[in-house]
């Protein structure tokens, strides 16, 4: 055995463990995006509601927390989950059409 085959065997057994820690830390991304599912989708029709309209009229106690309440945070989140998803989406075939 040369030198050359040690080498991609080497390479190859870095690969895998990459390959594994991504794809076990991409589960661990998932399930936590399905968990907060309900959440994410009541956050954004909140956005832009009345309800929200209503809550940006009221004066809030000092030290109250209220990003959501603003113009660009909800909005720059949903862009931003939008965005992600289209990449699983593009990777996600990438992946299966390399692979099987």
């Amino acid at each position: 055995m040369d030198d050359k085959t040690l080498e991609r065997i080497a390479r190859m057994e870095r690969a895998l463990d990459r390959s594994t820690a991504a794809t076990a830390a991409l589960g661990r991304a998932l399930d936590e995006m399905e968990a907060l599912r309900e959440e994410m989708t009541a956050l954004f029709h909140y956005y832009g509601s009345e309800d929200w309209f209503a809550d940006r009229e009221l004066t809030l106690p000092p030290g109250t927390k209220a990003g959501v309440l603003s113009e660009d945070l909800v909005y720059d989140e949903i862009t931003a989950a939008r965005d992600e998803a289209l990449r699983m989406l593009s990777l996600a075939t990438e992946i299966l059409r390399d692979r099987l």
